[in-house]
């Protein structure tokens, strides 16, 4: 009987081309039957977000987190060349060229493949993201949980 190979990644860049860079490797690890999770932490749970505005219950400091993050993995800025937003909109143009999947098509294309999209629940506390502001079908969880993921990974990332 073949072991199951397990992927983790943390992603703890809220930066368009890392979440890119790691949904690519999630998509293409359940493609070769790993079990795979992402672990969402800070700035990486901005791919979570839902695109538009979501009526939740928040005090001021949440409410100014909330505003100064990205609502959705499209419209996280680049790592480099951000060039005050241009950047992203030309390396879109680019990959619309080149018919290459967008982040929140390969985030799409990972809940099919069932990868594990966990958010990390201290972090969505700390910057007071509620549960109906991020995506539907993800597990919330804790340090803790993603430490047990990654004793049996047989690979283990952070981006």
């Amino acid at each position: 009987m073949t072991e199951t190979k397990k992927t983790n990644i943390v992603l703890f860049s809220g930066d368009y081309d890392k979440a890119m860079a790691a949904y690519i490797i999630a998509n293409g690890a359940a493609a070769y039957d790993h079990e795979v999770t992402i672990f969402h932490t800070f700035w990486g749970l901005n791919a979570l977000r839902k695109d538009g505005k979501v009526e939740a219950q928040k005090n001021i400091l949440e409410k100014m987190f909330g505003k100064m993050m990205p609502r959705g993995a499209d419209k996280m800025g680049l790592s480099k060349m951000n060039m005050a937003g241009l950047g992203p909109k030309m390396i879109k143009k680019v990959m619309k060229k080149h018919n290459t999947s967008t982040v929140p098509e390969l985030i799409e294309m990972a809940q099919m493949q069932g990868v594990n999209l966990v958010a990390c629940q201290m972090t969505m506390d700390l910057l007071g993201f509620k549960r109906e502001e991020l995506l539907d079908d993800l597990t919330y969880a804790g340090v803790a949980a993603y430490l047990g993921d990654a004793e049996d990974g047989n690979v283990n990332l952070f981006i």
